[in-house]
């Protein structure tokens, strides 16, 4: 490994995969692997980059960027085996993506711009580059591969911008009252497919409302995640005093020590 340990860091990682993937001498997994089967692992890596973040854990960041980084250098290198592009590539795209999409920052529009005129003009060269893709359809390039409460806010932001939106969050409310409505009906009439149906046009609706009142609902949700394993774990600790576990428990007993989180703050 000494040949490899001379290289610069970004090169000695390409220098890594490439053997990784050698057909003769490299990893057998390695070498099975293709784009559809890593995508799942590449996902895995970015939402470990966001769980070091939201738990300020510093010192095991740079490892999940390192994780995630690899996962960029494997898909680019199963690429250039392709014939399609390589790293280099990769890299060059996104530096022409970020100069074209800053003309404040390196053309020569001017930078003293509020942060909602920057966002504006981003969107709007956004739109270009989908108009030179020639992708017809306002919703084409809305990523399928995005969690679905992320892809739902998406959507619908897309769809506000050519007019297809509620223009008071009233409004927006009331169709949630009767998403909910149908849905309460669904659960005693309609067969699970079709009650699955009515959850995910609620589901719909809320991202939406979010979306209105310019809370993140992906963030939203992983918050009230993080409140309620916080808050259960209360509950958890609260009955190892009396030498019980929750299963040992009851609702009326946990409910009331899930209150006792909440008075105190959890």
């Amino acid at each position: 490994m000494d040949e490899l340990s001379r290289l610069p860091p970004l090169d000695r990682l390409r220098a890594i995969m490439a053997r990784l993937r050698d057909p003769v001498t490299g990893c057998p997994w390695d070498v099975e692997q293709d784009f559809a089967t890593i995508a799942p692992y590449t996902i895995e890596e970015a939402y470990e980059v966001a769980d070091a973040i939201a738990r300020q854990a510093w010192d095991e960041l740079k490892g999940e960027l390192g994780d995630l980084l690899f996962q960029s250098v494997f898909h680019a290198q199963m690429a250039a085996e392709a014939g399609l592009f390589d790293l280099d590539d990769v890299a060059s795209a996104i530096a022409d993506k970020m100069i074209a999409r800053h003309p404040h920052v390196f053309g020569d529009e001017s930078n003293a711009k509020s942060a909602d005129q920057q966002v504006a003009d981003w969107e709007s060269v956004k739109a270009a580059e989908r108009a030179a893709k020639a992708r017809g359809g306002v919703l084409d390039d809305v990523a399928l591969g995005l969690p679905a409460l992320m892809r739902a806010e998406k959507l619908q932001k897309r769809a506000a911008r050519v007019g297809f939106d509620w223009p008071e969050i009233g409004q927006v409310i009331d169709k949630i009252a009767e998403e909910a409505r149908e849905l309460a009906e669904a659960r005693d009439a309609l067969p699970q497919d079709k009650i699955a149906e009515e959850m995910g046009d609620l589901l719909f609706v809320m991202a939406n409302l979010a979306r209105h009142l310019k809370v993140d609902p992906e963030d939203a949700l992983r918050r009230a995640n993080t409140k309620f394993t916080r808050r259960f774990a209360f509950i958890e600790a609260e009955l190892a005093k009396l030498g019980k576990r929750p299963e040992d428990s009851d609702l009326a007993e946990m409910d009331a020590l899930w209150d006792g989180a909440k008075r105190g703050g959890l």
